[in-house]
C-alpha cells in the first residue's frame, strides 16, 4: 500500500514564501516522477509543477520564476518551495507520485489528501 503525504500548507501574507513537502511510502519498487497539482476554491484542479528523477521539470506559467519543486530521489520526498506568493495561489495543493510497487508492477499515479494554502493579508 502507497501512502502520499503532503504538509506544509499554511495561511501567508503576499509577497511571502512557503515550502511544501511530500513523502510517499510503501512497497515501492520505482519512483519515475513526483509533482505537484492544486485547486483553488471553486475551480478545477491544475497543474502547478512536475519533476521526473532525473530532474527534468515543468512548470505552470502562472508558477514560472516563482516556485521550484525539487525531488528527493533517495527519501522518495519532493518538495515545492513557493516565492512571492499572490491570492491567486490559494488552493488545496496536492502532491502525486506515479511509480511502480510490488503488488502494482506497472506505473501508476498516485496522490495524496492535499494541504491548503492561503495567500491573503
Amino acid at each position: 500500500q502507497v501512502q502520499v503525504v503532503e504538509s506544509g500548507g499554511d495561511l501567508v501574507q503576499p509577497g511571502g514564501s512557503l515550502k511544501l513537502s511530500c513523502a510517499v511510502t510503501g512497497s515501492i519498487t520505482g519512483v519515475f516522477g513526483m509533482g505537484w497539482y492544486r485547486q483553488p476554491p471553486g475551480a478545477q484542479r491544475e497543474l502547478v509543477a512536475t519533476t521526473t528523477t532525473s530532474g527534468i521539470t515543468k512548470y505552470a506559467d502562472s508558477v514560472k520564476g516563482r516556485f521550484t519543486i525539487e525531488i528527493d530521489n533517495v527519501n522518495n520526498k519532493v518538495y515545492l518551495q513557493m516565492n512571492r506568493l499572490k491570492p491567486e495561489d490559494t488552493a488545496d495543493y496536492y502532491c502525486l507520485a506515479d511509480l511502480q510497487t510490488t503488488l502494482v508492477p506497472t506505473t501508476t499515479r498516485y496522490w495524496g489528501q492535499g494541504t491548503q494554502v492561503t495567500v491573503s493579508a
